[in-house]
């Protein structure tokens, strides 16, 4: 494939640090590219493709009148984060959802951090994630944020920052598991040489995540996977889970709430449900307590929940933690419950509901990111250098008209990976969603979601705007397991 002629044209990049010239890391997987003919290669991209779609790993985009499924695009180079890397992330990624968590429990009962002034009681109780349903809600174990998945970019400086929190029902694992299962069988020769940290256990840790949060005198729970149902997006990742874990899939019609505990329609009868992973928003899990319309959740399920009869992953409200707004204020809220300094940075955020920070937004639109606070997978966004002057006016009469609804940042300079581009290897901006799980304890899984922009300079890298995926290895040192369950020889 001739990489010692890929350009990194001045962008900081996953696999090399100059023209042609690999990070030292990366050099073993850089040569047995290299060593592949173009032939080869497309031959291996092909055939993961055709894997992919033979498993029904798809997802659907609502709205989209080509299809209702489609394979995520698959790169198949994959991603690589250093050791060290890695070590900081992961204690930065614990730190983060340790504090959030802390964060959560507080906005929801005693709200010291209001009364200290850290967050505008304004911020909170304006935001569309605040629930008040949840007030004085005391999730078992005392955790709220049991599957989170944190996005990181790596700006031009090779500084990771965190872009976003997501602690509501991240999705994206399946891709994971499936993207390292694939690789393994179309470049297994690679694996021999380089010290890749394993991913497959991500199963085994979910499953005893949610057995920790059993209802109180629950000794062998019975644990569901809960879905909207087909015509969700992601419903192939909820079938995945279930099967990874051995557990059955229901949706809300399969469920029914008597006596004030949840049971599962089975053909032998009802079955008492204890741990409840739902893949269900908010506002539609109970129309008792939440959306009056909705027929994808349970009548009941919030008084069982409050009552202590079943446990939810993750704890209704937790939307409040990734509220883009709040996220302006993450570093103040781990100094305040932790007393301690982020070790993950982040990226400087303008709240358009301050009257001077709006003010500077406005007068920058042509330079800053501006994102709908509430809003995800790449829609309600303008990015400033790539916009025109019609789409600038567009989002300045929006902000004016709902400030609170909209945030703004720098526009930084996005990593880039080798990515396979018809009948050449070209750079492509990336970001990354590691995943974590939090139980006993919080264990990040050492891999995690690389989404990369297959548009040529496009920095938008979501599933639903055109962009695809690589595996990501996370490398580690001769102590480490790595994959295929032994230490790298």
């Amino acid at each position: 494939m001739a990489l010692e002629a890929y350009q990194t044209n001045g962008f900081y990049d996953e696999l090399f640090k100059g023209d042609g010239v690999a990070h030292d890391s990366a050099l073993p997987l850089i040569k047995q590219i290299d060593a592949l003919s173009k032939a080869d290669l497309k031959r291996k991209q092909k055939w993961a493709e055709d894997i992919l779609y033979q498993s029904g790993n798809t997802f659907n985009v609502y709205g989209d009148k080509k299809g209702t499924e489609k394979i995520l695009p698959f790169d198949v180079i994959p991603r690589m984060v250093a050791a060290s890397d890695w070590d900081r992330l992961e204690k930065g990624i614990k730190q983060r959802i340790y504090a959030l968590n802390l964060f959560i429990q507080d906005i929801y009962n005693d709200q010291k951090i209001l009364k200290d002034g850290v967050v505008p009681r304004e911020l909170i109780f304006s935001s569309a994630c605040y629930l008040k349903p949840c007030e004085g809600l005391k999730p078992p174990k005392g955790v709220w944020t049991h599957i989170s998945g944190t996005d990181f970019v790596r700006a031009g400086d090779g500084e990771f920052y965190v872009l976003e929190d997501n602690l509501r029902c991240p999705s994206g694992i399946s891709y994971v598991l499936e993207n390292r299962a694939v690789l393994k069988r179309i470049l297994p020769h690679i694996f021999q040489s380089m010290k890749v940290r394993p991913v497959s256990d991500y199963g085994d840790h979910l499953y005893r995540t949610l057995k920790f949060i059993a209802p109180e005198g629950v000794e062998d729970p019975n644990i569901i996977v809960l879905t909207p149902g087909i015509y969700n997006s992601a419903y192939f990742e909820h079938a995945y889970l279930a099967q990874q874990m051995g557990v059955p899939l229901a949706q809300g019609s399969d469920l029914i709430v008597k006596d004030d505990y949840v049971w599962m329609r089975t053909t032998r009868g009802l079955k008492k449900v204890d741990v409840i992973y739902r893949r269900i928003d908010d506002e539609f899990m109970d129309p008792e307590t939440f959306r009056k319309e909705s027929v994808l959740g349970v009548p009941g399920l919030m008084r069982c929940y409050r009552m202590g009869h079943v446990s939810l992953a993750n704890a209704p409200g937790t939307g409040i933690a990734d509220d883009k707004a709040i996220y302006a204020y993450v570093t103040k809220i781990i100094k305040y419950y932790l007393d301690e300094d982020p070790i993950a940075n982040n990226v400087p955020t303008y709240i358009c509901e301050d009257d001077k920070e709006r003010e500077y937004v406005l007068a920058n639109l042509d330079k800053l990111v501006v994102k709908a606070v509430n809003l995800s997978g790449g829609y309600g966004m303008l990015i400033g250098p790539k916009s025109t002057k019609a789409e600038q006016k567009e989002f300045a009469a929006l902000i004016k008209a709902k400030p609170r609804d909209y945030i703004a940042q720098p526009t930084l300079s996005l990593s880039r990976a080798p990515t396979l581009v018809g009948n050449a290897i070209e750079g492509r901006h990336v970001d990354f969603r590691p995943y974590s799980l939090y139980g006993e304890e919080i264990f990040t899984l050492p891999g995690g979601l690389t989404r990369v922009a297959l548009k040529k300079g496009s920095l938008v890298v979501n599933s639903s705007q055109g962009g695809g995926s690589k595996d990501t290895w996370v490398l580690g040192d001769d102590t480490t397991v790595v994959e295929g369950g032994a230490n790298a020889e």
